[in-house]
């Protein structure tokens, strides 16, 4: 019995002889033309489904994220803590008692490892007395302690280069719109004369060498260095340039060198950082008045105080995107800041802003009364003495009201400093974090709130002075927004939740990072020890706080 199979018209009976030619290819035709068509419209089907797809994903990322912010109401997703102070403020003024007293707050001891012994100035020496006249520019970027790590860097890569560095230049941002120049902020001659023995820095080029460039720095040739370059990327694709050329310009500077380094450059970082960076005679004579002064207001409490970086600036609410108590006035105020800061990067077309999400994540800038909620909970007195580092805090005729109620001793470096004393650090938003920077230094707890390079660096600048630790409270963030969302809490409860923060926060900060190699999050910069143990041990002193700033406790 034959067998017929049908396609595309042609008959074809299996058990029959073969077709003539000519049938053949007519049918062979008839069926790449039908195969062509089927494949062309399963190519569009698929184009089409790919297309549906991706415009309902699109769609749906909206309400996807309010239906999970909306889900989370009872997590933290919804900014309520003035509504919760008001709530228990009578509870809070009537609480009276502490449970820590400034003058014994840090009760633990840091013990460093038997290591091996140093060998003080002879491996740590990278200066070579041949050096060829080779010049290394470098314009350090970013905030305050963004340029100090550039900084340090620079003077590492010089040594590893053999060059002469040019005293950095610090460069001009859009956000903090600080024009001040190295000297401003540090003090050169002690930059210089402190690192002489390893490299050699110079405030301007040879004349020579700026003839060649119609003594303009910005004709010379410009390396863009990937981040996180290993010394030996330098070696290889720095140095013959730098040898050809003898200057080179590396723009922008800022985390363009890996945080592991071999020992004898580590250590010139670690000096670098601890040693030779101080910072500027009108900035060092201003912040000893300002600890003299928080001194003689702290007598109570024995000479000690707190300090608090809060980050609730309005370029640092506007940047987290997160939504506070401010309506639809605080909006506004955002958007503009926003645009005005950073041009239309929040606008881009598939941009997702999820404030619930991120007040969740513990990703929104305190608040100050969720500061003060969060210290009289873990057991700091009314009467404690504190010092708030800060730029021009948002609203803060609004936002300050509540802490200065639960702590009326609070300063500011305004309310310490005369309105002569801060005129010429005006409109200099580094220079005036450098005056934050070394009143917080000599406190001794230091509170930290939303993160960043502030923090990053005087928490290990703190362990450096002060014999290998020093206490700092690090808020769990995520604990503290749900606890401030539920309008049901208990002063004793929330108490309660605080002390175990608290205790917390001192396990993770006695704690030595078991890292094997330098990390972004575990350097020298808030971690110096054991990576700049040799240094430390050679410049400890029993007067080792006071001799930084000549302040007397």
């Amino acid at each position: 019995m034959s067998s017929k199979s049908v396609n595309g018209g042609c008959t074809i009976n299996n058990t029959s002889p073969p077709t003539s030619p000519r049938n053949r290819q007519n049918c062979r035709r008839r069926l790449r033309r039908r195969g062509s068509f089927s494949m062309l419209h399963r190519r569009y089907f698929l184009l089409l489904v790919s297309v549906l797809y991706f415009t309902g994903l699109i769609s749906c990322v909206g309400p996807l994220f309010s239906l999970l912010q909306f889900s989370g109401l009872a997590n933290g997703a919804v900014y309520r803590s003035h509504e919760i102070f008001q709530k228990l403020w009578n509870d809070i003024e009537a609480d009276n008692s502490s449970s820590i007293e400034l003058s014994s707050v840090w009760i633990y001891k840091r013990k460093l490892k038997e290591q091996r012994p140093c060998s003080f100035g002879t491996t740590a020496s990278t200066k070579d007395s041949s050096r060829a006249n080779l010049y290394l520019i470098v314009d350090a970027n970013g905030g305050l302690n963004q340029q100090r790590s550039s900084i340090c860097n620079a003077v590492v890569i010089a040594a590893l280069l053999n060059a002469t560095l040019l005293i950095p230049r610090l460069e001009f941002h859009n956000v903090w719109r600080d024009s001040s120049e190295f000297g401003d902020i540090y003090d050169e001659d002690h930059f210089m004369s402190t690192l002489k023995d390893y490299v050699e820095v110079v405030k301007e080029l040879p004349s020579e060498v700026m003839e060649k460039y119609d003594s303009n720095i910005s004709n010379i040739q410009n390396l863009r260095v990937q981040a996180w370059a290993p010394p030996r990327y330098y070696l290889e694709e720095v140095y013959p340039v730098l040898f050809k050329q003898r200057v080179v310009r590396i723009s922008p500077f800022a985390n363009r060198l890996s945080m592991h380094l071999p020992s004898h450059l580590q250590f010139l970082r670690c000096f670098s950082n601890y040693e030779a960076l101080k910072f500027s005679p009108a900035i060092s004579e201003l912040a000893k008045k300002l600890v003299k002064r928080m001194i003689e207001r702290s007598s109570n409490a024995g000479g000690k105080y707190i300090s608090i970086h809060l980050r609730f600036e309005e370029d640092m609410v506007a940047f987290s995107c997160c939504i506070y108590d401010g309506g639809q006035v605080e909006k506004s105020e955002m958007d503009v800041v926003r645009e005005k800061g950073w041009g239309k990067k929040f606008k881009q077309k598939y941009r997702v802003i999820a404030p619930g999400l991120n007040r969740k994540n513990g990703k929104c800038p305190m608040t100050p009364v969720e500061v003060g909620m969060m210290l009289r909970g873990m057991g700091f007195a009314k009467d404690t003495p504190i010092y708030l580092a800060s730029g021009k805090i948002y609203q803060a005729d609004r936002y300050l009201e509540p802490l200065r109620k639960m702590f009326p001793l609070l300063q500011t470096k305004e309310t310490l400093a005369t309105k002569d004393e801060l005129a010429p650090f005006e409109g200099y938003s580094s220079r005036l974090a450098a005056v934050d920077y070394l009143v917080c230094l000599f406190s001794e707890v230091f509170v930290t709130t939303q993160g960043g390079n502030f923090p990053h660096f005087l928490i290990g600048h703190r362990r450096y002075l002060f014999n290998g630790h020093a206490k700092t409270i690090k808020p769990d963030k995520i604990k503290l927004v749900t606890l401030l969302q539920n309008t049901s809490t208990s002063w004793i409860d929330f108490k309660d939740q605080m002390g175990s923060m608290l205790a917390e926060s001192d396990r993770k900060g006695i704690m030595v990072p078991r890292v094997k190699k330098s990390t972004r999050k575990g350097s020298i910069y808030s971690n110096p020890l054991p990576e700049c143990r040799c240094l430390w041990e050679s410049k400890r002193t029993t007067n080792r706080s006071n001799s930084y700033l000549m302040v007397d406790h």
